[in-house]
């Protein structure tokens, strides 16, 4: 069968095998399909719809050698009235456009992106868990494929989007130490982007760390390693004398779908959010000075991940994680809206 506009030829799979998914680590089980398009001669191709199955690419393919790779996470919900929602594509789309532009890689319409979305999640809707932390985990991603060895701008890609379930990404509280040697991101480079490198580049510090007894490190700026960015794969937010606090967006900060959902749910609650530089020192001085202190990530897989212990200049301290914390409130204000148990005002679900 086909979608007739970007004609998206669609290969239908026998129904799925695995029943149960509530045991499988993340990310490790697809399912049925998966999305593909190629582009080559300066121009979108053979957009398809496929049983999920082996790439086969010459070992002189591009992204194997030189980096060209980018990726988005997103999530798609079984609402409470069993309709299925892929929450804020939109916003996915656009910051995955301004990942594509700084790999110098070509643009995805708008209109095959979507339909690729609605097509492929409303075909393997039944994977999505009617559970209150499960989801349908959503991977777009762009590879560069010309098969030709040197340092060169691809001109061949593949578009491909994947799904798997998903549940709680951290199923405790994190424990995290300060990073004051390595850096994630520096000015000017590809901070903003979601592309492999900023991931590949992350793993040694986040491995020494955790060989340490932490679960992630807290990137600070790479020029003094005073002023805080990401944590691990998440943005990073605290509250604080009543207030939500994050660093702003730069090109060293990626601009975080869930942080931002997080704000304006927050301001439209009543919880002041200060949207500023923020040193690590700020907040062990929080901590020393007794104040509740509530440290948490904020990502698309993770959703909240709360903190329970920062380290910073070697000395532990304790964060606020009880189940009163106003970052539970914020979580479940965020799953009600997903879950349509909440008004949708912003227009941030796509229902399929």
């Amino acid at each position: 069968m086909y979608y007739m506009e970007y004609a998206i030829t669609i290969t239908p799979q026998a129904e799925r095998q695995v029943k149960d998914t509530t045991s499988i680590p993340f990310g490790q089980q697809p399912t049925e399909h998966m999305f593909i398009a190629e582009y080559k001669d300066g121009e979108w191709h053979n957009s398809r719809i496929v049983p999920f199955t082996n790439l086969s690419m010459s070992p002189f393919a591009l992204c194997l050698h030189y980096g060209q790779t980018v990726f988005e996470g997103m999530k798609a919900f079984l609402m409470n009235d069993g309709r299925v929602n892929i929450f804020r594509m939109d916003k996915h789309y656009d910051r995955f456009s301004k990942s594509l532009e700084r790999m110098c890689m070509p643009q995805v319409p708008k209109g095959l992106f979507t339909e690729a979305m609605h097509q492929l999640i409303q075909l393997d809707s039944n994977w999505i868990p009617n559970d209150e932390h499960g989801s349908l985990y959503v991977r777009p991603f762009m590879i560069a494929s010309e098969d030709r060895l040197g340092v060169k701008i691809s001109d061949e890609y593949l578009f491909m989007i994947v799904c798997t379930p998903a549940y709680q990404y951290y199923a405790k509280p994190l424990k995290v130490k300060v990073e004051d040697k390595y850096a994630r991101a520096a000015d000017g480079g590809t901070g903003f982007a979601k592309c492999g490198g900023n991931y590949g580049g992350a793993y040694y510090p986040t491995k020494l760390a955790k060989e340490q007894g932490y679960d992630q490190v807290i990137w600070t700026d790479s020029k003094t390693h005073e002023m805080i960015e990401e944590s691990g794969t998440m943005n990073l937010m605290f509250f604080i004398d009543n207030t939500l606090l994050t660093p702003p967006l730069s090109g060293t900060i990626l601009d975080g779908i869930t942080r931002d959902s997080l704000l304006t749910l927050a301001k439209e609650m009543g919880i002041a959010t200060d949207v500023r530089p923020i040193s690590h020192k700020e907040i062990q001085a929080a901590l020393e000075a007794g104040k509740r202190v509530e440290a948490f990530g904020a990502g698309t897989a993770a959703v909240i991940a709360p903190i329970e212990t920062i380290a910073i200049g070697g000395k532990e301290y304790n964060c606020y994680t009880r189940e009163d914390a106003t970052m539970y409130k914020l979580q479940k204000a965020l799953y009600n809206v997903r879950k349509g148990m909440a008004t949708d005002t912003h227009n941030w679900n796509y229902i399929i």
